[in-house]
């Protein structure tokens, strides 16, 4: 995490992600991410939130296609 990294409510990581808050909730649950929790309060930093995606962002397979669909 960066130092001048901007620390992220729930709601607004959820909306950068694009998904509901109870997804944010749950991978916080499960320490599937990285939060800091200040008194009761919980944030997510930016980059954490980056790294998150980059991970599990699947590169496409670069083939030729036959003629019925399937990748060769």
């Amino acid at each position: 995490m960066n130092t001048n990294d901007r620390l992220l409510t729930v709601e607004e990581a959820a909306e950068r992600l694009g998904t509901g808050v109870r997804f944010i909730r749950r991978l916080i649950a499960e320490r599937r991410i990285r939060y800091v929790k200040l008194g009761k309060h919980v944030r997510i930093a930016d980059s954490v939130l980056t790294a998150f995606v980059e991970e599990r962002t699947i590169e496409p397979v670069r083939g030729r296609r036959a003629s019925y669909g399937l990748v060769v």
